[in-house]
C-alpha cells in the first residue's frame, strides 16, 4: 500500500509541475502577442474598413445589452439597499450609495463582463475559425501581417468603445436606481438627487472610465490570442471561445482590485479632498 502511494505521489507532482509550466508558457506567449499588437497599433493605423466593422461589432451591436444590464444593476442595488437604509431612516442617502457604486465599480465591471461574454467570445470564435480554415496563414502568405490586420482593429474598437458603453451603462444604472427608489419606495426625489450630487463627482466617473479602458484592452488581447491559438475542429473553436470568456472575466476582476487599490492610494496622496466627502 505504501509502495502504491509512493508511486502515485511523483505522478501528481509531475502533473502539477507540468500544469504550472504550461500556464507560464501560455502567459509568456500572450505577453509576446500583446506586445506585438501594441507595437503594430502605433506603427501603422488599420484600414478604415476593418476598424469600422470592428467598431460596429463591439459598439453598436452591444448597445441594447449594455443598456439592459446597466438598468438592472441600478434597480437591484436600490432593492437590496433600501431595506437596510430604511431601518436607520437614511432612505434619502440611497442616491449617494447607488450612484457611487454604479459609476465607480459595478457599472464598469459588469458592463465589461457582459462584453467579454458577447464580444470576447465572438472574437475568439471568429479568429479560431479563421485559424482552423487557414485564413490567417493565407493572410501571411499574401504579405499582410495577421496581427495588424485582425487584432489591431479589434483592440482599438474595444479600447475606445467599451468606455463609451460604460457611460451608457452608468447612465441607465442611475436611472434604474432612481426609478425604484423614488417611484416604488417613494423616497423624496429632491433629497435623493441632492445627496447623489454631493457624493458623486467627475473624479468618480473618470476612475470608472479609466478602468474600462484597461478592461477593453484585456478583453481584446485575451480573446484574439485564444482565437489565434485555437485547435482544429469545432471543439477547438468552442474551447477557445470559452477560455477567452473565462480568462477575460478573471482578469477583469483582478484588474479591478489592483486598479482600485492604486487609484485610491494615488487620490489619497495627491487629491485628499476626494476621499473626505461626508456621508
Amino acid at each position: 500500500m505504501a509502495t502504491a502511494d509512493a508511486d502515485q505521489e511523483p505522478g501528481l507532482l509531475a502533473l502539477l509541475a507540468a500544469q504550472v509550466q504550461n500556464s507560464l508558457v501560455v502567459l509568456g506567449d500572450w505577453m509576446i502577442f500583446a506586445a506585438s499588437a501594441v507595437v503594430w497599433t502605433f506603427r501603422r493605423r488599420p484600414s478604415q474598413g476593418t476598424l469600422l466593422v470592428s467598431a460596429n461589432d463591439v459598439g453598436v451591436r452591444s448597445l441594447v445589452v449594455v443598456m439592459i444590464t446597466g438598468t438592472f444593476i441600478g434597480m437591484v442595488l436600490a432593492a437590496q439597499a433600501y431595506g437596510e437604509f430604511h431601518k436607520w431612516g437614511l432612505e434619502t442617502r440611497l442616491g449617494a450609495i447607488i450612484n457611487m457604486s454604479v459609476i465607480r465599480e459595478l457599472g464598469p465591471v459588469l458592463a465589461a463582463t457582459m462584453l467579454a461574454g458577447r464580444v470576447g467570445s465572438a472574437m475568439a470564435a471568429e479568429l479560431g475559425t479563421m485559424r482552423v480554415t487557414e485564413q490567417i496563414d493565407a493572410l501571411a502568405c499574401l504579405g499582410a501581417n495577421p496581427i495588424h490586420y485582425l487584432v489591431v482593429p479589434r483592440l482599438l474598437a474595444c479600447v475606445f468603445l467599451i468606455p463609451l458603453l460604460t457611460i451608457i451603462a452608468d447612465f441607465m444604472g442611475v436611472l434604474g436606481g432612481a426609478l425604484i427608489t423614488i417611484h416604488i419606495y417613494h423616497v423624496d426625489a429632491h433629497y435623493y438627487w441632492l445627496h447623489a450630487r454631493g457624493h458623486v463627482s467627475l473624479v468618480d466617473l473618470n476612475v470608472g472610465l479609466l478602468k474600462s479602458v484597461f478592461f477593453g484592452a484585456a478583453i481584446a488581447l485575451i480573446s484574439c490570442h485564444r482565437g489565434f491559438n485555437s485547435r482544429a475542429g469545432a471543439q477547438g473553436v468552442g474551447k477557445a471561445a470559452t477560455e477567452a470568456f473565462v480568462a477575460s472575466f478573471i482578469v477583469i476582476l483582478a484588474l479591478d482590485f489592483f486598479l482600485t487599490v492604486y487609484i485610491d492610494s494615488f487620490l489619497e496622496h495627491f487629491w485628499p479632498a476626494v476621499n473626505q466627502r461626508p456621508f
